[in-house]
């Protein structure tokens, strides 16, 4: 019986035993798990702290590369950036789409990495590739997408989009800088697989699209004050251009009113009125000395281009190789002796009024560059590829017969219709008499204020002669007559001489080298100087123009200076 109870009492202490080394190992297996799961937890807090850092290192390293750069550099930089991204978020397609300058709510793709096999549209543009997503974009919408599955079904369009270039999940982040306004977009596709976008991943990328929206809201405003500081020296430079011409020009721009109350010239000044509101060519038609830049002058002061200076050249004053660097401008070592660069007669003109005195003296192989001015508005300079625009009127002049030029091949046809838009014929004095008494009385209270004299009368017999001289010269010579007498008079009544051919005998002392100066003289004097060209000295003398040049040049001959 006593064996019996001990046997029980040991049974009873191996049980508890068993049961207290159950405990301990229930406890200890609790203790494991918990250290094993306090393990996992370290180790995700690790992870997830490491997967921070990593965020923060990259948003510093991005927005470093990204400050304070010009557009240009950002432009190059973004690249890298996109680059970087997809390394680090392992996400297989970054790509960077800019609101358009032009189009308003439009979006255009400007950066993507890697480049996609698929061939993507000339123009790329979010309202076309993926219209449902860029309606919410310009909500401001966040659009994670982890399923193409998910996407509604007006988002047709889109989703044939993401399947043509292989995407799986898409991440769609707006741009905005302080203002609200959406200013583009940064999108993040996965081709391999599905993917969740956790909350750090968005909350990181939101750090990013600030950093790349304020960049190149930076960079937008750098380049428009960079646009506009550019066109303030260009308006700079024009004004400057336009300041010099008019320093040249300024002797000439003295004011003159057109005289005349004949019938020919009150229908002259009528059609000036008629063409001077159109920006249609005129070309005035008339002799040397009949007021053909005067007209030209009337015409722009009537046009809606009258604030702007009307710029003149002669074509026959300058010599063939020079007059195109005059009208076009030139580059500096656009040919021996350029050493500057010159901005020519229509780039001064631009906006404004030109004026081409003796169109028809202008070299042949030029006549095809005006031509092109006139038809397309662009030209280039001496020595330069670079095409430039203007917006230029243009009046031309001559006292040729431009018709009988075309027919002997010295002025091309085309340039001749192009230029005949509204021709305007200015008559000569001779036929209309009537004019000369007023444009007497013009010239003369003209040179009264310059030369500080008084006059009160014309006798009739000096009008009556006035008008009846035959003005070979027309408006010119006549002035040029009244200004002589108004030198010589000493009364308050103006006696005119009209201008004669004075004969002398020729000394026979004098060397046939003297005799050959006086004779060209004389005929440079008939022809008021003009020595090449139709009725000059050089077709009177039966020479060339540069024969004859080199012979007044042998001989000491030069222009009067007034």
């Amino acid at each position: 019986m006593k064996t019996l109870v001990v046997d029980n009492e040991l049974e009873a202490r191996v049980q508890a035993r068993t049961a207290e080394l159950a405990r301990a190992n229930k406890q200890l297996v609790s203790s494991n798990e918990r250290l094993r799961e306090e393990a996992e937890l370290r180790q995700q807090a690790e992870e997830a702290l490491q997967e921070r850092l990593q965020f923060e290192s990259l948003l510093v390293e991005i927005s470093a590369r990204l400050v304070s750069l010009t557009f240009e550099q950002v432009d190059n930089e973004i690249p890298y950036a996109l680059r970087r991204l997809c390394e680090v978020l392992d996400i297989d397609r970054s790509t960077l789409w800019q609101a358009s300058d032009t189009e308003p709510g439009s979006f255009m793709l400007t950066h993507i990495h890697p480049t996609p096999s698929a061939m993507l549209p000339e123009r790329p543009e979010i309202r076309v590739m993926f219209p449902w997503l860029a309606q919410r974009l310009l909500m401001g919408e966040i659009l994670a997408i982890e399923r193409m599955a998910d996407l509604p079904a007006e988002a047709g369009r889109d989703l044939e989009t993401f399947q043509t270039h292989g995407t799986k999940s898409s991440l769609i982040v707006p741009l905005s800088t302080g203002n609200g306004a959406v200013t583009g977009a940064l999108t993040f596709g996965v081709l391999r697989e599905e993917r969740h976008w956790p909350g750090i991943v968005v909350k990181t990328l939101q750090l990013v699209a600030e950093i790349f929206a304020n960049a190149l809201a930076r960079t937008r405003a750098d380049r428009a004050l960079r646009e506009s500081l550019l066109e303030i020296e260009g308006l700079k430079q024009r004004l400057e251009r336009e300041n010099i011409y008019l320093q040249k020009e300024v002797k000439q721009l003295v004011e003159h009113n057109i005289v005349g109350q004949s019938a020919a010239m009150k229908t002259v000044l009528a059609q000036a009125e008629q063409v001077a509101p159109t920006d249609s060519t005129v070309i005035i038609l008339g002799e040397t000395g009949t007021g053909k830049e005067l007209l030209a002058r009337a015409i722009h002061n009537m046009s809606k281009r009258k604030n702007r200076p009307l710029v003149t050249v002669n074509c026959a004053s300058l010599p063939p190789t020079l007059i195109e660097s005059e009208l076009f401008g030139r580059e500096k070592g656009a040919y021996t002796g350029a050493l500057t660069r010159m901005v020519g007669r229509f780039e001064v003109a631009d906006g404004s009024t030109l004026f081409l005195d003796e169109i028809g003296e202008l070299p042949f192989d030029l006549q095809s560059k005006l031509l092109r001015v006139l038809e397309e508005g662009v030209f280039e300079r001496l020595g330069s590829t670079r095409p430039i625009r203007v917006n230029v009127r243009l009046i031309t002049a001559t006292n040729r017969d431009l018709a009988d030029d075309v027919k002997e091949g010295r002025f091309r046809k085309d340039l001749y219709y192009r230029l005949n838009v509204f021709p305007i014929v200015i008559p000569p004095l001779r036929e209309r008499p009537e004019d000369i008494p007023l444009m007497v009385w013009t010239f003369v209270n003209e040179f009264q204020q310059k030369m500080g004299k008084r006059i009160d009368s014309v006798p009739r017999k000096s009008m009556e002669a006035l008008e009846s001289y035959a003005w070979p010269g027309n408006g010119r010579e006549l002035r040029n007559v009244i200004e002589r007498a108004m030198i010589l008079s000493l009364t308050e009544s103006l006696e005119v001489t009209l201008p004669g051919i004075v004969v002398a005998d020729t000394p026979v002392e004098q060397s046939l080298e003297d005799v050959e100066r006086r004779h060209i003289l004389t005929v440079l004097q008939k022809t008021h100087w003009r020595v090449t060209g139709k009725a000059s000295a050089a077709e009177i003398l039966g020479l060339k123009g540069s024969t004859l040049q080199s012979r007044m040049k042998k001989l000491g001959i030069r222009r009067p200076s007034n």
